[in-house]
């Protein structure tokens, strides 16, 4: 997807470029931040998360989780570096309602463990 949509950033930066010059050398610093830490460091992490926990859907799905995370890992770790401005009060309101959405619907599409499934076997409490 990224790809296919390269000649639509590529026009973008034209435009940007033409409309306000090019990037300062604070901006160039803070992309090429960005660049390492989420576009390199972060997806060799992901990659190896999921290859060791690929036999196991729960654990694979809470390494996915945290994929989801990575906006708010970036915000906190681009705040803590670098000097930026904290977001909005708006865009306090977004970052919560999407997150609590996020957990509203893992709680949900949780499947309930049978009660069957509950009780142990004689031989498993003895040890």
């Amino acid at each position: 997807m990224t790809l296919a949509s390269l000649p639509f950033w590529f026009i973008l930066s034209l435009y940007g470029l033409k409309a306000s010059g090019p990037p300062s050398g604070n901006q160039i610093v803070q992309s090429g931040v960005v660049a390492v830490f989420s576009g390199v460091i972060a997806t060799v992490l992901f990659f190896r998360a999921t290859d060791l926990v690929r036999g196991d859907m729960q654990k694979l799905s809470l390494v996915e989780a945290t994929q989801s995370l990575e906006v708010l890992f970036a915000l906190f770790g681009e705040m803590a570096i670098l000097p930026v401005a904290a977001p909005s009060l708006l865009s306090w309101f977004g970052i919560i309602t999407v997150a609590a959405g996020m957990v509203l619907h893992s709680l949900m599409s949780r499947k309930p463990v049978a009660p069957a499934a509950w009780k142990m076997k004689k031989s498993e409490i003895s040890g």
